[in-house]
Formats: C-alpha cells, structure tokens, sequence
C-alpha cells in the first residue's frame, strides 16, 4: 500500500506546482513524518526551475516508524536538515564529515521527489532530529539549514568567547549569526547596507553596528578576528581586507554563482584564511538545537500557509527583499 501525500514542486517555467508523491511500506530505519513548518530558504528560490519537490527546512511530527527505529517515537518533533543521506563508510562519514561524502544526498542533488514544501515525508531516523522540548516546531525550521549554515562557520571558524566576530548582513542567515555569535560571548560587529537594521541588530546581540553604503574604508577600531558573509551577493571584499586581524578567517555561507576575485596580497601578508562550509554534520547540528534551545535563540518568522497561494507570495517576498528575517510555511491542518 505505502503513502502518498501533497507535495510542491518547481517546475521548467519557474511556477510552483501541487503534485503528489507516492512511498512504499516503511523499510529500515525509515520513518514518516507529518510535516507542520518548513523555512524557506534562497536556495528553493534557485530550484524553482527544477522538475523537483522544493523545501529543505523540514520540521514536523512522527507519525510511523520502520521496523529498525531506535530512538523515534510516535508523536516525537523532529528536524531535518540539507543532507539526506551517507555512506556511512568512507573515511570522510567516518571522521564526522559526512556531508563531505562522495554517495552524499543533498537536498537539490538527491530525492527530488520529496521535501518540505509537502504534507509529509519519509526520512532515515539516521537523518532527522528530535528537537528539544522547548524548542517551537516554527522557531526550529529555519535553523535546520540557516541556522546549522552559520553555526557550522562559527565552529569551523575556531571562533571562541574572547573572539571579535564580524558579521556582514541582517537576514536570514545573517539575524541568526549574530544571535549564535553574541551568545558564544563573542565581541560582535555587524556591518549592513545602512543604519535600517541597526535597532534589531543591537536587540539580536550586536555590540556595534557600522552602514557600508557608498564607504570607501571602514574605521572600526580593533580588527576583526572572524567574518561571517551571509549576504545574498558577495560584498566590496577590499572594503573589509583592511578590518581584519592577523590570521583572521573570512567564512562566505551565502550561495553565489559569480567566481571569488578577492584582494591577493592581504590574504598573504595577514596569512587570513577564507573557509568554505555547507551545513552541520549531524552531531554539531544536535549541538546547535541544543545551544538554540538554552540560549532561546529564535529566528525573527513571518509565517504563510502551506499552500500554493502562500507559498508564492512566500517566495515573492523573498525575491523582493521584503522578508523579515525568515519565511515559514504553516501547515493547514
């Protein structure tokens, strides 16, 4: 018999369509889930020409498991995040870098039959989180990719309390970056286009606040230890080249299509390192609920029902630079 249910996909004219996706029995470590909120993500935006079912911020109820399930229950919140699946075998599954693994499945790379944008879905228990209990299903969703996008620079960053942490951006990523930052304890600065955003970056944790529109040179005091990019295109890099401190890492999480052409020189000189990353892997994104949940670090949501209508005017929104700070599909029912 198996499942079907409501899906959402993209589509060759960029319209999104209401379809449906049918799954077998449960097998494994299979499970079902009811999906109640999905983030949404530029990246859906980028897949919205895709014969593929849209969403990657996935949040909602077990509803049946398969029969190895260890730990799920029925009626457990759960997550999921951009990575689906590993081999589990490879040096790099491993050593804790699964998402860096050759059989990885990736959100826009695998399962195109299924997503967030949905009524539900099948997912590996290996791959779903339960979420902590005081953690809302709404509030969780965006940090399935947003908030495990910036987490992961941080961490990969070496970023620790007594460092000085930049970030470039207000939005989606970039209001969460500045709450997982303050709360590290680090000193953070946030840099945006102008002083419209100042007031939520203080309330989010920002210690200063600097407009970079029409600047030619930033005078900030200390250096930066650590920038975070999160904006939506890369920005003026020599305008930041001059703030950073010695051996400082420059960590772009933002997706952009156009090459890197950043300044030579100061990168030798200062030995600065520009690190790259995708999501968590699957222990530091339980780390990263777990921090969010102690620290009620909680995206600032504008929320839309789980239906065509509202997720076009959804993803208007964002295309219109017009969302604060992240859309969430509401399920109806």
């Amino acid at each position: 018999m198996g499942f079907e249910f409501t899906v959402y996909k993209g589509s060759k004219d960029g319209k999104v369509l209401k379809s449906t996706t049918h799954k077998d029995d449960l097998k494994g470590d299979q499970v079902l889930v009811k999906v109640t909120h999905s983030g949404v993500c530029y990246t859906d935006v980028h897949y919205l020409h895709a014969d593929m079912v849209l969403g990657h911020e996935g949040v909602g109820i077990v509803q049946k498991t398969g029969p190895d399930v260890k730990d799920l229950k029925v009626g457990d919140a759960v997550g999921w995040s951009y990575q689906h699946d590993c081999c589990g075998r490879c040096n790099r599954c491993l050593s804790g870098w699964e998402t860096m693994c050759d059989d990885r499945k990736l959100y826009g790379l695998a399962d195109f039959d299924q997503g967030s944008f949905a009524s539900h879905a099948v997912w590996r228990e290996a791959f779903l989180f339960k979420l902590p209990p005081t953690l809302r299903n709404e509030d969780a969703a965006p940090l399935m990719c947003a908030g495990s996008t910036v987490f992961n620079a941080l961490y990969l960053a070496d970023v620790s309390p007594t460092s000085r942490v930049g970030i470039v951006g207000v939005g989606g990523l970039g209001h969460l970056a500045i709450q997982f930052a303050a709360k590290m304890g680090c000193d953070t600065v946030v840099f945006s286009g102008t002083e419209s955003k100042k007031a939520d970056a203080t309330r989010l944790g920002a210690k200063e606040f600097y407009a970079t529109k029409g600047v030619t040179s930033l005078d900030i005091g200390k250096p930066i230890d650590h920038l975070i990019v999160t904006t939506s295109s890369q920005p003026d890099w020599n305008l930041y080249m001059g703030v950073m401190a010695p051996c400082g890492t420059i960590s772009p999480v933002s997706v952009s299509e156009e090459n890197l052409i950043i300044p030579y020189m100061p990168i030798l000189l200062n030995t600065l390192r520009i690190q790259g990353g995708i999501t968590c892997a699957r222990k530091l994104n339980r780390d990263m609920l777990d921090f969010a949940a102690l620290h009620e670090i909680k995206p600032i949501n504008q929320l839309y029902p789980m239906n065509l209508g509202g997720i076009e005017r959804c993803l208007k929104a964002l295309m219109e630079s017009k969302m604060k700070y992240r859309g969430v599909l509401v399920a109806e029912d």
